[in-house]
């Protein structure tokens, strides 16, 4: 099996790495955010009519 070089696999390293999870995760939080408050406002009763 051909292995591949080292400048192929080792694009980023370890700090990089887990700043970028935490950034992801950080956008992905406050994309959330914006539509689930929307969501905990609306009368259940209105929720349910537009279904």
């Amino acid at each position: 099996m051909r292995r591949l070089p080292a400048s192929v696999i080792d694009v980023y390293g370890a700090g990089t790495l887990v700043a970028l999870a935490l950034g992801g995760l950080l956008i992905a939080l406050l994309g959330a955010l914006l539509p689930a408050g929307w969501a905990a406002r609306t009368r259940t009763a209105t929720a349910l009519r537009t279904e």
